[in-house]
């Protein structure tokens, strides 16, 4: 890893994107390393709009009956505390603690009938689309490593493929995704997670203007590396990429101060997880600017980590005091960055996707939660030029089950794919033993006829 230290600007959970931005990782690290940036640089594209997408991890598993498929024919121990509100999608009706995504509804797209999970407590099917089990050599590589791969950054010095994650106990929750038999020269830059393995003290970002001082500090780097063996391989190549980093789009990006105040009031500061939950993950409404932000300076896929929706119940807080916490949150995020965008023109270039792993029981338990269930779960879809202001899919009275219109996450990734210019039926990439990969399952699932 390597930290930059400099200015005292803070986000919403104390740690200042200027004073704290940790670029990567070393070459077996699950970030991006310096010289994958250098190699970013030269397949870089020209400057201008581009296809994109935003991944909003809700890591834990949110509670679909709760959100928007509330089922208030169901018994009290299945219906749960809240009301349903009407929306501008004829029909549809949703939480009443999202009363801004009812207001603008009619560019969402909901899913009701997500269905595939292999109930694993990961982000792994949501970042590749793929189950864990039987996996090729080299390992399914994640949505932003293929687009990675394929399509490289759209503009130069700026990585294809961003993960914003806020340090977690239980990481594999919100882990950004892998680079898998792509190489890791597409896994994903992370510039706020793990701990730095080396350190580079006195590198003020806003002190990177002096070229002469970074001369040194380079020189420095090498003379560590030359008695350190866990630096070998740190050569000219890295030192370029950290000069491409030292004025980079990305350090802009990330550096919220310089975003108009009411824009960035818009969205939020987001708040802390309820008492108990530690380092779990706070609510960080930031993410959502900072991903657009990212997205303008020329990635493709930024993924982002939101909040801890793991709730079973008591001593962390029923299903209901969390999501009297959370929806709130996501309701003003989540709609600031799609209002946002389409002030800015940029909501038929940029998919936006917000899901979970599963969804949870409908049975309440006795400590006032929900428990995993990986029978159905729901899922958010907008911009992308996708027809929006629909709902895909059922589930049964109890919503324990998709009663019509099974949605697999394939596909899903297949119309993420399809919004993103990907041929989902020609495109294939080599695996580690040199067998082409077709990116999903194309004989079996395609981009959602409903949406594109």
């Amino acid at each position: 890893m390597i930290e930059l230290r400099g200015a005292k600007h803070r986000f919403c959970d104390g740690v200042s994107r200027r004073s704290f931005l940790k670029i990567g990782g070393l070459a077996a690290a699950g970030g991006l390393t310096l010289p994958q940036l250098l190699r970013a640089e030269s397949a870089g594209g020209s400057a201008g709009r581009h296809k994109s997408v935003i991944m909003v991890f809700l890591s834990g598993g949110p509670p679909h009956q709760d959100m928007f498929d509330l089922k208030m024919d169901a018994p009290v121990e299945i219906r749960g505390e809240f009301r349903p509100i009407a929306t501008r999608v004829p029909g549809l009706e949703i939480c009443e603690l999202f009363p801004r995504m009812a207001a603008m509804s009619d560019r969402l797209a909901v899913i009701r009938s997500v269905v595939g999970s292999e109930g694993r407590h990961a982000s792994f099917q949501c970042m590749t689309g793929r189950t864990f089990d039987r996996q090729p050599a080299g390992g399914w590589p994640s949505l932003g490593a293929v687009v990675s791969r394929l399509q490289g950054p759209a503009r130069a010095g700026t990585p294809a493929f961003v993960g914003l994650s806020p340090k977690m106990r239980t990481s594999t929750w919100a882990d950004p995704g892998q680079a898998g038999f792509v190489g890791q020269a597409h896994a994903p830059f992370t510039p706020n997670s793990g701990n730095a393995d080396l350190t580079l003290q006195g590198i003020s970002i806003d002190k990177l203007s002096d070229r002469h001082g970074l001369r040194q500090r380079l020189d420095q780097l090498k003379r560590i590396a030359e008695v350190n063996s866990s630096l070998e391989g740190f050569d000219a190549y890295n030192q370029q990429a950290f000069g491409i980093l030292t004025s980079s789009r990305v350090a802009d990006a990330l550096d919220l101060e310089q975003e108009d105040p009411a824009v960035r009031e818009r969205y939020g500061r987001g708040a802390n997880v309820p008492a108990g939950y530690g380092d779990a993950g706070p609510l960080m409404n930031e993410y959502f600017l900072a991903a657009r932000r990212l997205i303008e300076a020329g990635t493709r896929v930024v993924t982002l980590a939101y909040g801890r929706w793991d709730w079973h119940g008591r001593p962390h807080g029923t299903n209901f005091e969390n999501a009297r916490d959370h929806f709130p949150q996501l309701d003003q995020g989540l709609t600031a960055l799609l209002e946002d965008l389409h002030e800015r023109g940029m909501d038929q270039d940029v998919s936006v996707l917000v899901w979970g792993e599963f969804g949870r029981t409908p049975r309440i338990n006795k400590n006032g939660g929900r428990d995993h269930w990986p029978q159905v779960a729901c899922a958010l879809l907008a911009g992308g030029g996708i027809r929006a202001g629909q709902v895909i899919g059922s589930t049964n009275r109890l919503g324990e089950h998709a009663k019509d219109r099974p949605v697999h996450f394939q596909e899903i990734f297949a119309t993420v794919y399809h919004n993103l210019g990907i041929d989902i039926n020609q495109a294939t990439i080599r695996d580690w033993s040199g067998r082409p990969q077709y990116l999903i399952d194309h004989s079996q699932y395609q981009p959602l006829r409903e949406l594109v």
